[in-house]
């Protein structure tokens, strides 16, 4: 089923998101219809709070032709994208590390606005599976990037928000019109 994803200006997208403490089949369901969700507006990743859930809940799914690029391990096993996508999960704790890099980000609930955003290059990131497992990934690439964005807004934080100064001058009458639209 699809879901509204909410826009920018809209509250929950700056509320500290609680953490799951079930996992039944209705948080299931709830992840399976953000896939569905994310994959109609053509994204590679999607927060709760973006469907106007503030749970820290999370679905990923990086296209197969980044796989090229990206070094991963679970459990420290070498691993490939395919072998984790689609990713969901819950109560996120990340460990982002290494060299600062910008990269241009874009976001389902800030449409029509890419900014450069910079990050760092990699991940560590503890993650329960929706089957209850625990893993840690350790990544780079897109899926470090998208990770990092995601849980950004559990945290009720938003990529327009990480960008330079003078960027948030330039930005500022585009996303002044988005949150009148909301």
């Amino acid at each position: 089923m699809l879901l509204e994803i909410v826009q920018y200006g809209n509250p929950v997208l700056k509320e500290k998101c609680r953490p799951v403490e079930h996992l039944d089949a209705s948080l299931k369901d709830l992840a399976n219809n953000m896939l569905e969700t994310m994959y109609a507006a053509e994204g590679v990743g999607l927060a709760a709070p973006q469907v106007n859930v503030p749970v820290q809940l999370v679905v990923i799914d990086i296209p197969a032709e980044e796989e090229s690029v990206t070094w991963l391990k679970v459990d420290g096993e070498d691993k490939q994208l395919s072998d984790i996508m689609p990713l969901k999960f819950i109560n996120p704790v990340l460990e982002p590390y290494g060299p600062m890099h910008p990269c241009h980000e874009g976001c389902l609930s800030v449409l029509k606005i890419r900014a450069s955003v910079v990050r760092p290059d990699f991940v560590r990131a503890t993650l329960t599976l929706l089957d209850g497992k625990r893993v840690t990934i350790d990544c780079n690439g897109l899926l470090a990037r998208c990770l990092q964005h995601e849980c950004d807004h559990l945290n009720g934080i938003l990529f327009v928000e990480r960008v330079s100064s003078a960027q948030k001058i330039t930005l500022r009458n585009k996303l002044k019109r988005l949150a009148i639209g909301y």
